[in-house]
């Protein structure tokens, strides 16, 4: 994936430039690649209490010694914020202190697995070494709000007072929340059209598949997915299914007028400076309130295109963000399943086939139901079981098509864990409901032994 924020600070004097930072992602298919993101809690072992920032136990220390592996620190003020290494992606910071690798631009879904185990191993070393633990969850188990440790980037802090304006459970998004995504390209105006409308369509089918945050706070919270639940809760301007995407006018320029309308948050000048709930259509015309007589930068674009979060998100290449962290063989899972529909023409094909036909509303209930029921939720008169096997059937078949061998295997084997849950219509939230009500004794303390990296 390119990043635009290595882009000369061009001042935007045109709507033009705002549509091409969205065209310049179009590449040939043979340059297509895809980039994995995963973010994962932090604890400290014994005690299974999140980490503050500094301390022997704490996030720096933990970044300080993940840089004997050649990452190289990035600094906010006097405080090291992330490590990026050259070919290796990036390790950065949430809100709450998740540690989130995101990955390189690779060719196949091996790779993937290799750069996200090789990831793993190296935070195991020095975690063990601090007494630091990794959990593999999509929300906390236990901790409280108040339990949480914020983070000393200079962006959360204006979202941290926002959040509560606009929504309900942004904290709780910014804290107690841990997701894994794929980022992948497109070839032309129309292939990202059509990428976007399935990927939205089936994100709810992704929050089922991955569901495993069914605690909030030490019990049971209704839902399988509460990080799905949270994100319905955040902020209703820069979330959700985007129904215009589904309009015959959809285009590149139709996305840049949704996101000239998504309140902004800041604008980076050597420091955050917070411009929370302002308008960057004011911006372009010289009256944003907090730089008065301005105008924005391309990379104040970029940043802007960054605090959009809907459930799929288009930057110069589409991002799939609907599923729960968890485990290495489901991290390594959504690439393969986003893949094998997204990159493989027939697969994209039969896949809209698949959803067309829905309405707005369809999409909508879905994506309410799914948090709640997952794979016992319905659309289009059927169960979402039945409809996550034809989908990862068409997945599988995609995956095969593209041929993309290690070892003799192609990539569709990354999907087993997939089909073994749409098999057993039992997610793994539902599995950790019956351990709480059996073996663990109604109590989460033990999540962090069974479901830790």
């Amino acid at each position: 994936m390119t990043s635009f924020r290595s882009e000369q600070d061009e001042p935007v004097t045109s709507k033009a430039q705002l549509i091409a930072t969205l065209a310049n992602g179009c590449k040939p298919k043979d340059q297509w690649r895809l980039g994995t993101e995963h973010e994962k809690f932090a604890f400290v072992k014994p005690g299974d209490k999140p980490l503050t920032y500094e301390g022997p136990q704490g996030i720096n220390a933990l970044l300080t010694g993940l840089q004997r592996f050649g990452w190289e620190p990035v600094k906010e003020g006097a405080n090291v914020i992330s490590l990026r290494q050259g070919g290796k992606g990036t390790i950065s910071l949430e809100p709450g202190g998740q540690l989130e690798l995101s990955g390189a631009p690779v060719e196949n879904v091996h790779q993937t697995h290799f750069e996200i185990s090789e990831h793993l191993a190296q935070v195991k070393i020095v975690g063990d070494e601090l007494g630091v633990g990794m959990l593999a969850l999509g929300f906390t188990p236990d901790w409280t709000r108040e339990d949480i440790h914020w983070m000393p980037k200079g962006r959360y802090k204006i979202m941290r007072a926002y959040m509560p304006k606009v929504g309900t459970m942004g904290l709780d998004m910014m804290l107690r929340t841990c997701t894994v995504q794929v980022n992948l390209d497109y070839a032309s105006e129309a292939d990202m059209v059509k990428k976007l409308r399935v990927s939205l369509a089936l994100q709810p089918l992704a929050t089922a598949l991955w569901a495993n945050s069914p605690f909030t706070e030490g019990k049971p919270n209704g839902c399988l997915s509460m990080r799905g639940k949270v994100w319905q809760n955040t902020d209703p301007a820069r979330t959700g299914m985007l129904p215009f995407a589904f309009d015959e006018c959809m285009s590149f320029e139709r996305y840049v007028d949704y996101l000239l309308d998504v309140p902004m948050y800041f604008v980076y000048r050597d420091g955050y400076i917070d411009a929370s709930g302002q308008s960057f259509r004011d911006y372009l015309k010289g009256k944003l309130p907090a730089l008065p007589g301005q105008i924005p930068t391309v990379a104040d674009w970029v940043d802007h295109m960054s605090t959009a979060f809907p459930e799929a998100r288009v930057k110069n290449y589409i991002e799939l963000r609907g599923a729960d962290s968890g485990a290495l063989d489901k991290l390594t899972a959504l690439p393969a399943f986003w893949v094998g529909l997204l990159y493989d023409d027939q697969a994209l094909d039969a896949a809209w086939d698949l959803v067309k036909a829905w309405t707005a509303e369809d999409r909508e209930l879905l994506r309410t139901q799914a948090p709640v029921l997952g794979l016992k939720a319905r659309i289009g008169g059927r169960s979402v079981q039945d409809l996550a096997k034809d989908v990862l059937a068409l997945a599988s078949s995609g995956l095969a098509r593209r041929a993309r061998l290690e070892k003799g295997r192609d990539e569709s084997a990354y999907l087993a864990p997939l089909q073994e849950i749409a098999a057993s219509g039992i997610t793994a939230a539902e599995r950790m409901l019956a351990l709480y009500n059996g073996a663990w004794g109604g109590t989460t303390a033990p999540a962090y032994e069974a479901f830790k990296y």
